[in-house]
């Protein structure tokens, strides 16, 4: 049952399920779990892990999230090559040929979105709703539909309503925006000193009335709004994401472990629920991490529980 999770997301070491991991999930009983690369080896090997994780929680919407944005981040590449399709190849075909790009764009969602359920995996944490912007960071760069905030956003509703006709939830991401980053936030914390109002206007605009279950917050300080914390720990922030930006669902953390953020993973964690996160996502699957996480993480509240069984309606 929904309400006996707790309001984390975890990642997993390997392409089977450990004891310990086993374990892990029972007792913490996380609120979704993350598939990567690494826990990817064959078509018949994915489906017992994902299978085994569903036995678990005796169900089978029990939330399973993958980055398939294709381009450079392709989890699936083992199985598959998606390496054509970033998000500027479909930017790009808009512009040129906005018929094309609703055909291409649509029989590529539809094929993605069946490899996705025929392994039990339900939530692609795509679009990247990010405005691609010239002397920024390329840990962003193609993974950006455009320059464009309009044209970003237009094919980012299109993105969305897509998977979900398809019966795959979606993340929009980097919530509010990463794209004036000058350094990746994997390895380092980015600070944007743009004002609020350019801000606004270009790279929070296409996230704007998006309705989509989930956001992914930004490992990113925005002086002008809040000197001191990423977005992930800023509550000025996150109230700016439900307020101003109008996004009413679930807003789980970027990766709790990136270098973005400053702290231990404790704190990391507590300043992501503190700030007004819903879910931490925490990825990297080493279990002493893993266990600092779910220790600090809440059991979900009324409002994930509704959000969740609303998220659950579309996958029947």
């Amino acid at each position: 049952m929904i309400k006996n999770r707790r309001a984390f997301i975890t990642g997993l070491k390997s392409a089977s399920l450990t004891d310990k991991e086993k374990k892990f999930l029972k007792k913490f009983k996380p609120w979704g779990v993350i598939i990567f690369s690494r826990n990817i080896k064959s078509f018949d090997q994915l489906n017992k892990l994902i299978n085994d994780i569903k036995k678990i929680f005796n169900d089978i919407n029990y939330p399973i999230l993958i980055d398939e944005e294709g381009g450079r981040v392709n989890r699936l590449k083992k199985l598959f090559d998606t390496s054509v399709f970033t998000g500027s190849f479909f930017g790009k075909t808009y512009k040129k040929d906005i018929k094309k790009f609703y055909l291409y764009y649509r029989i590529y969602s539809k094929q993605i979105s069946y490899i996705l359920k025929s392994f039990g995996i339900n939530i692609n944490t795509v679009p990247v709703l990010d405005v691609r912007r010239k002397k920024s960071n390329n840990i962003i760069g193609d993974r950006s539909f455009d320059f464009d905030p309009k044209i970003v956003s237009k094919i980012g509703t299109f993105c969305i309503d897509e998977f979900t006709k398809n019966k795959i939830g979606t993340v929009i991401k980097h919530i509010p925006g990463h794209g004036l980053a000058k350094v990746d936030s994997h390895k380092y914390t980015p600070v944007v000193k743009e004002k609020f109002n350019i801000l606004n206007k270009m790279d929070f605009y296409p996230f704007k009335n998006k309705k989509c279950f989930f956001a992914m917050t930004a490992h990113i300080v925005y002086q002008d709004i809040d000197k001191f914390n990423t977005a992930t720990h800023s509550k000025k922030v996150i109230n700016l994401i439900r307020n101003k930006i109008n996004f009413k669902n679930l807003i789980m953390s970027d990766d709790i472990s990136m270098k973005g953020l400053k702290f231990s993973i404790e704190e990391n964690t507590k300043k992501a629920f503190s700030a007004g996160c819903n879910l931490v996502l925490h990825c990297n699957g080493k279990f002493k991490e893993m266990m600092i996480v779910a220790r600090n993480s809440p059991k979900v509240n009324k409002f994930i529980i509704t959000k969740t069984s609303q998220f659950y309606k579309i996958l029947s």
